[in-house]
């Protein structure tokens, strides 16, 4: 029996195009068709599973998508949502906060690469009305992403690829602790539009990253990199430094490490040996909105 069509997905499809010929996706028997008949299936948990080819490695595994939506529940990133959410929301969407813009739609918010939907949610609710579309290589963290928000629409991708949807008409992308694509954000979003990138810098976790020395660390030149990246295709508007202790749950702590690219050096039973895990950590992040050049 066909999946029936997720309702976030339908005010999405005008923005989609089918990654293997660009043409318009329409839907059809629990899936998205494009007219030269290239198919693409709904899958039972509500994603799109628009990533064809060979498979990226980079995405969360089954563990680390549980972690993830675990730690980020208890609220401990909660302040750095809201930091994401207001960047959005203080931004120019031209009349699209809740309402139809010059377009007659509502705004459009892509989060690339966004795990289990958390801060795409955020976004959501700090924008009524919008719609959203997450893209992300795992299926595991998707299967959350699809039902984080009842305007969010979810589907499998690669940011390293070109992205399949129309030029020029997202209002706001999200990249969240997430590898980025600067050509293509610059692509995807309208005359207008802002880019949202949160990373880490200094302290971030540093408590847990004494205790764990599996942990990857802060570059201390990504700040650099970004902005060489960046810089042919965007501005910096505002950056929000978000800089807090939060308590943490000795699993909390666990959780926090499996959720994170340390997961592949370091096992759940090791962390759950180690007597020495902290009891808060701090959180160091910088949140920017970009606008398109």
């Amino acid at each position: 029996m066909p999946v029936s069509l997720p309702a976030a997905l339908d005010p999405i499809l005008p923005l989609l195009r089918c990654p293997s010929c660009g043409a318009d996706l329409s839907p059809g028997d629990g899936a998205l068709r494009c007219p030269r008949r290239h198919s693409f299936d709904v899958a039972r948990h509500g994603y799109v599973g628009l990533l064809t080819g060979a498979r990226a490695t980079s995405g969360d595994d089954g563990p680390m998508a549980r972690a993830r939506r675990e730690f980020l529940a208890a609220g401990h990133y909660a302040p750095l949502r809201a930091a994401v959410a207001d960047l959005t929301t203080e931004a120019d969407l031209s009349g699209r906060h809740g309402r139809p813009g010059r377009s007659g739609r509502p705004a459009r918010v892509v989060d690339v690469g966004c795990g289990t939907g958390y801060y795409l949610a955020g976004v959501l609710d700090a924008l009524p009305g919008a719609v959203g579309l997450g893209l992300d290589t795992s299926a595991h963290a998707l299967r959350a992403a699809a039902k984080a928000h009842e305007r969010a629409a979810a589907a499998t991708w690669d940011v390293f690829r070109p992205f399949p949807i129309e030029s020029e008409q997202v209002d706001v992308v999200l990249d969240v602790f997430a590898p980025r694509n600067p050509a293509e954000f610059h692509r995807v979003l309208r005359p207008g539009g802002i880019l949202v990138v949160v990373r880490p810098f200094g302290g971030h976790l540093a408590e847990l990253r004494r205790r764990v020395p599996q942990m990857v660390t802060v570059d201390p030149d990504k700040e650099q990199r970004l902005h060489q990246a960046l810089d042919p295709y965007f501005e910096s508007a505002r950056t929000e430094r978000v800089e807090y202790t939060t308590p943490l749950t000795r699993q909390e702590a666990v959780d926090l490490v499996l959720m994170t690219p340390s997961a592949r050096h370091v096992t759940e039973a090791e962390l759950s040996d180690d007597g020495d895990l902290p009891e808060e950590v701090t959180v160091a992040v910088l949140a920017t909105a970009y606008r398109r050049r």
